[in-house]
């Protein structure tokens, strides 16, 4: 059944997919993409599908399977075989960030199985042809050496980007970059109580996995949460940014949720925050992956 939002006729995100003839995964990494356009809708969190976007998505030729292809991923063996090239070569190429997963679960052992889009795989072959065969490029020899490795915080970019385009206030944005940051640095950023639990309560969903295992539970968090120097660095100053930002807009919200949270039954709550991202700003442009050519001869420097 369509519900009208804001003067529109909308679908829930489970009608919506049934339309689209998408299972769950595929339709949430669509929506993750932009490839099926959401709108706000009701209490916090809560998004649906305008009808006329299914419509045009219906309407588009080689439904449903073209929608399907621009979502479908790969792991790294079948993704080395889509390239032409062995398995080992396409993890030293993600590990030195050439390509990004999109997605990923920790198995039972606590093994992160990282998944890329075909699409991206397809286009990077076609674009860098050199780092296909041949020597690796010296510069990232070294790095690889060193123990770098972008997976994590390259699907960690996508996803903060992905979720910046969605917030619907400053808090909500501040809220989406403190959620990758460490404890002890959040804490480091922002000494206020009251801002930090504000931040928590807005802390929108980022990925949708089931930890069976501790082990899984332990790889799952290690994902979501920043690790190098200079990855955390970037976040905290982002952070810094977004909260002069809300506290200039808005000064009084975390004082305002804290009450709250303290008034007696019977007085409304504002729902806890459990799915809506925010606006873009230079945090989702700004953190480039490493440029890799076969001419390369230096390490990337990194923001």
């Amino acid at each position: 059944m369509t519900v009208m939002c804001d003067g529109r006729q909308t679908l829930t995100m489970g009608q919506a997919a049934r339309e689209l003839e998408l299972r769950t995964g595929e339709f949430e990494l669509a929506t993750q993409l932009g490839e099926v356009r959401t709108i706000p809708a009701g209490p916090p969190g809560r998004r649906r599908v305008p009808a006329e976007e299914i419509d045009r998505l219906r309407a588009e030729p080689g439904f449903p399977d073209a929608l399907r292809e621009r979502v479908r991923t790969v792991g790294t063996t079948e993704a080395a075989e889509l390239m032409g090239i062995g398995p080992g070569r396409f993890l030293r190429l993600t590990r030195a960030g050439c390509l990004g997963p999109v997605r990923f679960y920790p198995n039972r052992y606590g093994a992160v199985v990282w998944l890329y889009l075909t699409t991206e795989i397809a286009s990077f072959a076609d674009r860098e042809p050199g780092l296909m065969r041949g020597s690796i490029p010296a510069a990232m020899r070294v790095m690889l050496a060193g123990g770098q490795d972008w997976r994590g915080r390259q699907w960690r970019g996508r996803r903060v980007a992905q979720l910046m385009g969605q917030a619907e206030d400053r808090w909500e944005s501040a809220a989406v970059i403190a959620a990758v940051l460490p404890p002890e640095e959040l804490a480091s950023v922002v000494d206020d109580p009251r801002e930090r639990s504000l931040l928590r309560e807005l802390r929108p969903p980022f990925a949708s996995v089931i930890t069976a295992t501790a082990a899984a539970r332990e790889s799952f968090d290690r994902v979501l949460t920043a690790e190098e120097f200079d990855e955390v660095m970037w976040y905290r100053v982002n952070l810094s940014r977004a909260l002069a930002t809300a506290r200039r807009d808005a000064p009084a919200r975390p004082r305002e949720a804290t009450s709250a949270r303290r008034r007696p039954p019977g007085f409304a709550n504002r729902p806890s925050r459990t799915g809506t991202y925010g606006s873009v700003t230079e945090l989702s442009r700004g953190r480039k992956s490493p440029s890799w050519t076969t001419e390369t001869s230096s390490l990337p420097s990194r923001s």
